[in-house]
């Protein structure tokens, strides 16, 4: 062997030729004719390599996939594995409302030109979207009919029927064309949660507003059984505010009964909905509202948005 060609005798990188030209000496490193080495390396040695770093990723591929298995074990596949108290979301959902800008995310501005014909069709766009679902429910084999005598059954859920809320409806614009906006309100899910009800008007707060605690009790004259709902109210959410939104309307009633909960997880449900319907809001003004849920177990909280959703509206 040249005495220019140092040989690793346990099969490792062999050095170059030494005083080679630069472009022979490459030749060489790619493939040396009298040792064999192909990049430096003999086939020896490219199989020990080869078999070491398919042995590492076999087993580190190995750990990856039992990690993995662990972590599944871990998941329930029917819902979180965290929930109401031990959970982020905790125990008071928040309310939501419809419909939202498609230019500006996250704004809670409803702002339009009642005067122009076609002004407000993002904003009944935006609604149609959202009932869409709503009005497609009934395709599912697991929906039914609810009211406060015939609750759902195991895998079940209740269908909101949305149809027929004049005038919070599609064929009416939702009533925006005649600067009677309708926006939709609903309660965030939360899986498991039960309301508590107001089991009798002596239980209802002091804070509610007297609208709703009239309202309550003459449904309660009706039957008690419509105690069992989460109660809604929209109101301005400054002095001003009180003044300028007008008579408010509440379809097909201003709560949520309460058979649509517990919700379990089944996909097919969906929030029920109350549309509230801004009869005569004054126009070219700012107003804005502040819808309130109401139940034992709801807080409000303003910094947090619990229990209640504040959006404004202008109708030009």
């Amino acid at each position: 062997m040249s005495k220019n060609v140092e040989n690793n005798k346990d099969g490792g990188i062999l050095s170059p030729e030494v005083g080679l030209p630069k472009p022979e000496s490459f030749k060489v490193f790619l493939y040396n004719p009298k040792t064999g080495a192909v990049l430096g390396r003999t086939a020896g040695s490219w199989l020990k390599i080869i078999i070491f770093y398919l042995t590492f990723y076999f087993f580190l591929a190995a750990f990856f996939a039992l990690a993995m298995w662990m972590f599944m074990q871990t998941i329930n596949d029917d819902g979180p594995k965290y929930y109401l108290d031990d959970s982020i979301i905790g125990t008071s959902p928040g309310l939501g409302f419809r419909p939202l800008s498609m230019e500006h995310e996250g704004s809670t501005l409803i702002w339009y030109n009642a005067s122009s014909k076609n002004n407000h069709k993002n904003w009944t766009m935006n609604l149609d979207t959202f009932l869409e679902g709503y009005k497609n429910q009934t395709n599912n084999s697991d929906v039914v009919r609810c009211d406060y005598g015939n609750k759902p059954g195991h895998n079940e859920v209740c269908n909101v029927p949305v149809d027929n809320w004049d005038p919070c409806t599609s064929e009416n614009d939702f009533d925006f064309v005649n600067s009677r906006p309708c926006v939709f309100i609903k309660l965030n899910k939360i899986l498991k949660w039960e309301p508590e009800y107001y089991k009798s008007v002596k239980d209802l707060p002091s804070q509610m507003p007297k609208d709703l605690r009239e309202h309550i009790e003459r449904m309660a004259k009706n039957s008690t059984k419509f105690l069992n709902t989460v109660w809604v109210s929209c109101e301005g959410q400054y002095p001003a505010d009180k003044e300028f939104i007008g008579t408010v309307e509440y379809i097909p009633d201003q709560g949520f009964p309460g058979y649509y909960y517990p919700f379990l997880g089944t996909k097919t449900y969906l929030s029920p909905l109350v549309a509230v319907h801004f009869k005569n809001i004054s126009r070219n003004v700012l107003v804005s509202v502040e819808c309130k849920a109401w139940a034992h177990n709801i807080v409000h909280d303003r910094r947090d948005r619990i229990g209640l959703v504040q959006f404004q509206l202008l109708v030009d």
